[in-house]
């Protein structure tokens, strides 16, 4: 018996990464995973990862994934994402917010196309995929909404600001905004669906993961990185808010380890929530 045994999940942001490792846990157990990302096939993507990549690995596996290419910055491709996930296993159970964008370009600097495509993609994609599943999962009485933060969202605090270079590599102003909302929408959300039976959570990292995207800007020096987190335990903490009892996380704004070793899934742990504080958020 697998945790997910017969529910539907959709992943955003699943062609590499921590929405790939998300995918393929999710998969093994027991869930219908449909894997959404804008990246089909390799090649397509300056990173390596693609959505058929993910879905092979995860059918070689013995799991049941499906792939949809989808650019979640546009409302109507939500809604065809959302509508092509009914037609192919039926309504959403889970929905892992996922897919992120960002440039690491001071405000000062910032294109306006740019910062709108961010924030479109990144808080906005959230309410609308939120919005589409909850119709579904309101009636049934049933359902999990996971959104993935960051570290980003626990801002710099006071000046001054003598080393201005780890300010911006917190995530960047754009980013940690961004990020910061999704954690507000995450409590306001959990607070209205409650009575539904539906938990709504934002779950971060303790430690940066090495992905193709912080390598490439540099938060991590390589995918073997030992300073980082495996992948494997944000896929792990993921699993444990969309199958325990919504009485039991709704609400909350955590991180991978502190997750983990709170509800004894891991025995030793370290990181944001653990050894340092998080954002605001996840001490409410």
């Amino acid at each position: 018996m697998g945790r997910l045994d017969d529910r539907v999940a959709l992943v955003t942001g699943a062609s590499r990464g921590i929405g790939a490792e998300i995918a393929r846990l999710f998969a093994g157990e027991g869930g219908r995973v449909v894997c959404a990302a804008r990246t089909l096939r390799e090649g397509e993507h300056q990173y390596e990862g693609s959505l058929e990549t993910t879905v092979d690995s995860i059918r070689k596996a013995g799991g049941t994934a499906h792939a949809i290419a989808v650019n979640i910055s546009e409302p109507a491709e939500c809604e065809r994402l959302v509508a092509e996930t009914r037609d192919t296993y039926g309504p959403v159970d889970v929905l892992v917010n996922n897919a992120a964008l960002t440039y690491y370009i001071p405000v000062a600097e910032y294109p306006v196309n740019r910062w709108l495509r961010s924030w479109a993609v990144n808080l906005h994609a959230p309410f609308i995929l939120s919005q589409l599943v909850l119709r579904d999962m309101i009636p049934r009485r049933r359902g999990a909404i996971v959104n993935i933060s960051s570290g980003a969202a626990i801002g710099p605090g006071r000046g001054p600001y003598p080393d201005s270079d780890a300010v911006s590599a917190r995530g960047g102003t754009c980013y940690g905004a961004e990020k910061a909302a999704l954690e507000r929408f995450t409590q306001g959300l959990a607070s209205e669906v409650y009575r539904h039976g539906i938990s709504v959570t934002a779950l971060s990292p303790s430690q940066i993961v090495p992905t193709p995207g912080t390598v490439h800007h540099r938060l991590v020096k390589s995918m073997d990185d030992p300073r980082g987190e495996p992948p494997l335990l944000m896929a792990q903490a993921a699993l444990l808010l969309v199958s325990e009892p919504c009485d039991r996380v709704s609400g909350r704004v955590c991180y991978s380890q502190q997750i983990l070793h709170e509800f004894g899934w891991i025995t030793d742990a370290k990181g944001r929530g653990v050894s340092t504080r998080g954002s605001g958020y996840s001490e409410i």
